[in-house]
């Protein structure tokens, strides 16, 4: 009943929206395009490769033909920019990094800047490296010296020399990697939150974070640092908000566990993948489906392949073909893509 109530909730969330609002990327041959939630092309398919919109309505897409880097909006038009030539951020099997605090990072003449919605240099292209913004910061390198940036444009240099490395802000503190090649969390103003201490971390996506201690153990610490769940396991992933659980290893197993140190072992199934939404990819047979936060499953094992949920909805493989289903397994629309990507509200 529970599980009722939480998938409910979730689609009412997503699908008590206007339809249009959803999209997705979708491939037929070699080109991509943008389709809705009913599987109908919003954008034809005419990119070489095209990424995911947004919060400013934007999307990151690479022309077919001149095979440039350009920002469309939800009706295919596209921006038009004062640099002609740049490049955007993009890491092995990601996606593109678009526009968060409304500005996308992007390389010029070998340089890296961040451009706004209108198309402007709001930034201007002068480092070597930089990460997308997270919380409106970011971090980024000119030379050998590493700056915290503001989306504003200010650059505030690190007070720390011993800071080799900055990550992501994420839930208000990022991983920081210190001389010794240690990790600890630092907030928006360089306070070293949780002193440098630990193998690898993860983020707080929740009030947990993933780390690995000097003996090479995963456990889980709060925001001061402090252990929650003692390192115990050879791998750990960060906390599902909707489950509360995370992907764990010990050994050759792979299992999942809570907040409060209890352990979810899916035995009926052979692969199992990060719990997204409520819901977690499993396989029996060859095939794939998804399990709820007891283990048990909500939508049987039958596709070739599958990607996680996203927004309530999440892309299936089937005869060769990609669809997309909801959180209760119901098709939105068949199999016809060659592939599909996940789908994104775009206000």
């Amino acid at each position: 009943m529970r599980h009722s109530i939480l998938i409910t909730a979730i689609l009412l969330a997503y699908g008590s929206l206007n339809a249009q609002t959803l999209v997705t990327q979708a491939k037929l041959g070699d080109n991509w395009g943008y389709i809705d939630i009913k599987g109908e092309f919003l954008i034809p398919p005419t990119y070489r490769t095209c990424y995911r919109f947004s919060e400013n309505g934007l999307a990151p897409v690479i022309d077919v033909i001149s095979k440039k880097a350009m920002f469309i909006d939800i009706k295919g038009i596209v921006t038009d920019t004062e640099v002609k030539d740049f490049e955007f951020v993009t890491g092995f099997l990601t996606d593109a990094q678009g526009f968060k605090c409304g500005l996308a990072p992007v390389k010029v003449k070998g340089k890296w800047g961040f451009m706004d919605g209108n198309g402007k240099m709001a930034i201007a292209a002068k480092y070597d490296k930089v990460d997308p913004f997270e919380n409106c910061l970011t971090s980024v390198l000119i030379g050998k010296s590493r700056f915290i940036l503001t989306a504003q444009g200010a650059e505030t240099a690190l007070k720390d020399a011993g800071i080799l490395d900055v990550k992501d802000f994420v839930g208000g503190l990022a991983p920081f990697r210190a001389s010794d090649k240690r990790y600890g969390f630092m907030d928006a103003q360089q306070n070293i939150v949780i002193p440098a201490q630990f193998q690898s971390v993860g983020y707080f996506t929740t009030d947990l974070a993933w780390a690995k201690d000097a003996s090479g153990k995963v456990g889980f610490i709060d925001r001061k640092g402090n252990w929650v769940i003692q390192p115990q396991y050879e791998a750990g992933h960060e906390f599902d908000p909707v489950s509360g659980l995370a992907k764990v290893k010990s050994g050759e197993t792979y299992f999942y566990v809570r907040k409060n140190g209890e352990t979810l072992n899916v035995a009926d199934s052979q692969s199992w993948g990060n719990y997204s939404e409520g819901l977690a990819r499993g396989e029996k047979g060859a095939k794939f489906g998804f399990y709820d936060a007891k283990g048990m499953w909500v939508v049987e094992p039958q596709f070739e392949a599958v990607r996680d949920f996203k927004n309530g909805y999440a892309a299936v493989k089937h005869g060769g073909k990609w669809g997309m289903i909801d959180m209760n397994g119901k098709m939105t629309f068949e199999p016809k893509f060659d592939g599909l990507k996940d789908m994104e509200l775009v206000k």
